[in-house]
Formats: C-alpha cells, sequence, structure tokens
C-alpha cells in the first residue's frame, strides 16, 4: 500500500543553459544540483521540461526545410495554419480528431489526444525562417535512458518525468501533464485499497505522474523564466517500472473520440 505523504518539495533547480543538440542531460542535471546546493538522493523525483528533452535530441526543425503536402495545405486553409506547421503535424499524428479556425486538434503518434501534436515555437531560438520543435520520440525511453545516467554516476534511485502543458477536455487552461516516466509509478491502482469507513475502493486510479506534472508546473512556470528542472522530493513514487503510456487511454474505451 502507498502512504500518502503530509508534505512533499518541489524545488527549481538553478543554472540551467539554454540547452542545443547534443547536449548531455545528465551532465546539465548535476551542474545544476551543484549550482543549487543540492544532491540527488534515493526517492527523488527529477522533472524536466519536454522542451529541453527535445531540444537535445535535435527535434527541432526549420520550416524553410518542410515542404507541405496536398493534405496539410488544404488544411491549413481550414485551421488558418502555416501549410509547413501543418505538414509537421500530420507527421506525427495518427488521426485529425477536430479542426477549425486556429484549432487543430490530433492523436499524437504516443497516442496523446493534443493541439498541434504538441509541436511549439515559443522559448526556441528562431533563424528568421521560424523553427518548430517537436515532442521526443519517446519521452518514456528518454526519461529511462536520463535515469540509468544519474544511477551510474551517484548510485541514486531516482525517478524521471518528462512534462509538457496541454489542454484538457471540458475545462480551460493548460495544465502540466507527464508525456514520459521512469523509476516510479505513472498510473497507480488504488482499487482493493481501504477508504475511511473500510470499504475497498472499485474505481480508483491515481494519475500519479500527472499530478507530480502540474505541480512541477508551477515551480517551472510558462513563460520566460528559465527554470525547466524541478527536483521534487517525499513523494511514494509507487511501482518503479510505470511508463507515462499507461495513462493513456486505449481507444476501445475512449468514449469521446
Amino acid at each position: 500500500m502507498i502512504v500518502t505523504p503530509a508534505a512533499v518539495t518541489f524545488l527549481a533547480l538553478g543554472g540551467v543553459p539554454m540547452v542545443q543538440s547534443g547536449d548531455d542531460l545528465s551532465d546539465i542535471l548535476f551542474a545544476a544540483c551543484d549550482a543549487t546546493g543540492e544532491a540527488l538522493r534515493d526517492g527523488d523525483i527529477i522533472v524536466l521540461a519536454q522542451k529541453i528533452i527535445s531540444k537535445a535530441e535535435g527535434r527541432a526543425i526549420r520550416l524553410a526545410d518542410v515542404t507541405p503536402s496536398a493534405a496539410a495545405i488544404d488544411l491549413a486553409v481550414q485551421c488558418d495554419k502555416d501549410p509547413r506547421l501543418v505538414e509537421l503535424i500530420l507527421s506525427e499524428s495518427r488521426d485529425v480528431m477536430r479542426v477549425r479556425r486556429g484549432v487543430l486538434i490530433v492523436r499524437h503518434r504516443l497516442g496523446l489526444v493534443l493541439a498541434n501534436a504538441g509541436i511549439d515555437q515559443s522559448n526556441i531560438a528562431q533563424d528568421g525562417e521560424g523553427v518548430a520543435l517537436l515532442l521526443p520520440r519517446d519521452p518514456d525511453a528518454s526519461a529511462a535512458a536520463l535515469r540509468a545516467a544519474v544511477l551510474a554516476r551517484s548510485k541514486a534511485d531516482v525517478a524521471v518525468v518528462i512534462i509538457d502543458s496541454l489542454g484538457r477536455a471540458w475545462r480551460k487552461g493548460t495544465c502540466g501533464v507527464a508525456i514520459g516516466v521512469a523509476g516510479m509509478a505513472g498510473l497507480l491502482d488504488l482499487r482493493g485499497v481501504p477508504d475511511l469507513h473500510g470499504r475497498p475502493l472499485q474505481t480508483s486510479e491515481l494519475g500519479l505522474a500527472d499530478e507530480v506534472a502540474g505541480a512541477a508546473s508551477l515551480v517551472m512556470g510558462q513563460a520566460g523564466e528559465g527554470r525547466p528542472i524541478v527536483l521534487a522530493r517525499g513523494i511514494a513514487r509507487g511501482p518503479v517500472d510505470g511508463r507515462a503510456a499507461d495513462l493513456i487511454r486505449e481507444p476501445a474505451l475512449d468514449l469521446f473520440p
């Protein structure tokens, strides 16, 4: 049984530079810990903004290098977006879910349902022609690789969560969501756990990694704060073999496609 902590801490690490393609994120993480006066401990959770993962993995694409297809050009007219950007969105998507002026909602190849396939142009150095940043190819694998690097360098058994800001059905505003997880539960099954009156919970499943993501997002900020790495401490991590993929609802159970 997971014991819910009464208090946890979320600390943004300082000294994080502008990440470039090919950068070693473990080097950046340990330098940021040193700059903040922190040492990693067993049970810590390292939360990273998706953008620095994508930048390090070379997922920035110059729009000048993109040739839009006929389908992208047609869709761009419907949603009033750059056809080159729409081509990138389609290349990252399984299905187009909704289209209207200014809005293009897709099911990403990772299973996420989100606007513009998660492709973003904020907080990215532009070259005059425009640069777009795609999501990591495999965020769960990216999280696992960084977790392994930390363990090899410091012997600290940490979890890693990669987060992005996504919109939500039925509610306005974006919220931090886990898109990559390693070393902790993504989805925590609480079915069978007794409530206050001893009655076993019947349907309760906790999006633990998403809750961590939402809290860390408050510390990171959403604009020019420059705080893309957060150290979370005091959280019961649950099973260590979880993935962000565990949080994706299977299409057969999606009642609102």
